[in-house]
């Protein structure tokens, strides 16, 4: 019979160990992973960004991280669904805990933010990050691109986060993305934004596949045009929960109607297996708006994903 054990983010013997544990008690580190800020041995780790310092609308992404770790624990003894092999086996996974800053120096959030990031990715262990609202993509991205030079970004989102903004005026989570382009830390040619509902005339050059072209041509076609678009590059893959119809995750700041189920997504993500995924992030989860924890749990199951597509490339493969 296995050894049963409360506060097993704590007390794991191992960094790929799995041991059932109540989903109502223990310590909730991400899937009940062990909380350390020792990167030895990890292949993965896991941290929260609770910023929501750039929010256009319904503030409450901070609490994002919190709730997202509390919601894994209902997964926390299953494999992801779809999978042959649990991803917790192949991989050492950490939960590194949050990112500190202070929101009171504003001119310091995106050097102490991607600071953090640039000691985990230093170390060649993979991000997987946990919003906070979307800005936080920004500084992980001037981590990612530090270390792996630019990348191909998969977009998930109801919002293009491409807009033209002042250049005086830094923090919003809507324009992050056409500055990390401006920057050359991603290539919008072999990137791709999928589930767009919100219009932006300046696409910049990105792909999109908007929610109603996802709905017409289906799951398959949108995953065969995204891996066209990305092949073989290095990828960053990020997934604003508002891309999911409010049905699905009321729980956001700026919900959208028309968006993708919790089923599409699922399977658009199961659907990457095999790509080069360097990082990877869940954002804009605000609690405050859920109804019975449901947006929490998308992100959760988004996150486990994230861990088997990470699992999916050898670490000799992935450069």
């Amino acid at each position: 019979m296995p050894r049963r054990t409360t506060d097993f983010g704590i007390a794991a013997d191992s960094l790929t160990d799995t041991t059932p544990e109540p989903t109502y008690a223990g310590a909730l580190s991400f899937l009940r992973r062990r909380y350390t800020k020792s990167l030895e041995g990890a292949d993965v780790a896991v941290v929260g960004v609770p910023l929501d310092l750039a929010t256009t609308n319904r503030p409450g992404a901070r609490f994002g991280p919190a709730a997202v770790r509390a919601a894994s624990a209902v997964m926390a003894s299953e494999q992801p669904y779809g999978w042959e092999f649990d991803p917790r086996d192949r991989l050492a996974t950490i939960d590194y805990g949050d990112v500190a800053f202070d929101f009171g120096r504003p001119d310091t959030l995106v050097n102490d933010i991607a600071g953090q990031l640039a000691t985990i990715v230093d170390a060649g262990v993979l991000p997987l990050v946990i919003g906070g609202d979307h800005f936080i993509s920004y500084p992980v991205l001037q981590a990612i691109y530090a270390r792996h030079g630019p990348v191909s970004l998969i977009h998930f989102d109801a919002h293009s986060d491409t807009w033209e903004d002042d250049p005086e005026r830094f923090f919003d989570h809507g324009t992050m993305f056409r500055r990390a382009a401006n920057n050359g830390w991603i290539e919008p040619a072999h990137s791709v934004q999928i589930g767009l509902r919100t219009f932006n005339p300046d696409t910049m050059g990105f792909n999109i596949l908007d929610a109603p072209w996802v709905h017409r041509h289906g799951v398959d076609a949108t995953l065969e045009r995204t891996r066209e678009i990305v092949g073989d590059r290095k990828v960053y893959v990020t997934f604003d929960i508002d891309c999911l119809d409010p049905a699905f995750a009321p729980g956001t700041g700026t919900p959208v109607s028309g968006g993708l189920s919790s089923a599409q997504a699922i399977e658009m993500l199961n659907g990457l297996r095999g790509i080069n995924v360097v990082g990877a992030d869940v954002v804009e989860v605000a609690p405050a708006y859920d109804v019975g924890d449901i947006t929490a749990l998308a992100a959760a199951h988004i996150g486990f994903i994230y861990l088997a597509l990470f699992a999916s490339v050898g670490a000799g493969d992935r450069g």
